[in-house]
């Protein structure tokens, strides 16, 4: 497993970036020990999935699902190198390590252990298949494909575990995410007369109050569920943009924005309402300024994930693990759309903890990286005797 973690590490994998010269290691790495791995590329040919199986096609198997690709390191003061892997004082080291090629190594060395029982005469008896994404990290964009491909398939997969860091928990949720961006559109004008213009970040500002005010809200009087961090669905601005320079009044401007939503949140709901505050702020200017407008659009989306705590698929990990409990996670997967789409029974279970993802010195412990060995040894020895 360290040499496949230390190739993986080695990959320049940020999502603007392409994978494919990891996915042709992991394909020609699965190819020596007789798996079959089909690569799904996207339109450029730069970027890839990747789907491949070990034991009888004909059977419902389990699914191990991980993401290649990573999000960027400018910015950010690494004392270790981000593109290798580094092992210290019982951490590896390395962007990616916990999110996740961590796993996705172990996973990979776990379609090998399958194969090689199969080269030994043990055959097992449900199958254990691995899927490997790209662009997760920009909205889940790149499983698509491969979701497509799954749903024409005879025979689609019993159960899934995606591997993003829990700390070895078994997690059966995550909030669903939309990504909105509002268009603000004004008056421009000389900043000597700004007061006979429409300042369109003027109509952005007024439109992100509006947004604050629904989190208020939601967060006084919606729904809300213990088990996450954050009990409620979330609204939050990330990015707002508009003007020229500073003695032009700007005629128009732009919020990017999104939604965290509980699985008993319409996120359709409160998007309605801001489209009703934004036509709210701009109706009575149009007197005036009849091209004042404030357009509210998605951008991308992907759905939650809300497995039973019941569920057959936790009550197997759970085995797998040793654990007791289950949580919810924070962060999004492609577990929404896996179970969602194809109706897989789906939890996530992997290394580490989200806490060091995406920062600089990102780590996954060596411990960490042991007990997810130990659950796929298991999860081998439970396909060779059946599920």
């Amino acid at each position: 497993m360290r040499a496949i973690f230390d190739r993986l590490m080695a990959f320049d994998t940020v999502s603007a970036k392409p994978n494919m010269d990891l996915m042709l290691y992991v394909q020609g790495l699965l190819a020596e020990a007789g798996i079959a791995a089909q690569l799904i590329p996207d339109a450029t040919g730069g970027k890839a999935n990747l789907f491949a199986t070990v034991g009888p096609a004909s059977v419902p198997g389990v699914m191990l699902s991980g993401h290649t690709d990573v999000v960027p390191v400018e910015g950010q003061s690494w004392t270790k190198p981000p593109f290798a892997l580094t092992e210290e004082d019982g951490r590896f080291y390395g962007r990616g390590a916990t999110d996740m090629k961590g796993f996705c190594a172990l996973a990979i060395d776990a379609m090998l252990k399958a194969a090689a029982l199969e080269q030994a005469g043990r055959p097992i008896a449900v199958p254990l298949h691995l899927a490997l994404s790209y662009d997760e990290e920009i909205g889940c964009m790149g499983v698509r494909s491969l979701v497509d491909m799954l749903a024409q398939a005879p025979v689609k997969p019993r159960f899934c575990i995606v591997g993003e860091p829990t700390g070895m928990q078994v997690a059966t949720g995550h909030k669903g995410k939309v990504a909105l961006r509002a268009t603000c559109t004004g008056r421009e004008g000389h900043s000597a007369l700004a007061p006979l213009a429409l300042n369109a970040l003027h109509l952005a500002a007024d439109f992100l109050n509006a947004v604050r005010a629904l989190q208020a809200r939601v967060a006084a009087e919606g729904v809300r569920d213990g088990d996450y961090d954050v009990p409620y669905t979330t609204l939050h601005v990330g990015k707002m943009q508009g003007g020229v320079q500073v003695n032009i009044v700007p005629n128009t401007a732009t919020l990017d924005f999104e939604i965290r939503s509980l699985a008993e949140d319409d996120p359709e709901t409160l998007i309605a309402d801001l489209r009703t505050a934004a036509e709210a702020i701009v109706a009575p200017l149009r007197a005036e300024y009849p091209e004042a407008a404030i357009r509210v659009d998605r951008l991308w989306d992907y759905p939650g994930l809300g497995t039973p705590s019941e569920a057959a698929v936790v009550n197997f990990v759970k085995g797998l693990t040793g654990a007791n409990g289950t949580m919810k996670v924070a962060f999004g997967t492609e577990g929404g759309l896996f179970s969602e789409r194809l109706g897989i029974p789906t939890v996530i279970c992997g290394p580490g903890s989200m806490a060091q993802g995406h920062k600089p010195d990102e780590y996954v412990s060596v411990e960490q990286m042991a007990r997810c060995a130990a659950m796929l040894d298991a999860l081998i020895l439970q396909l060779e005797q059946g599920i």
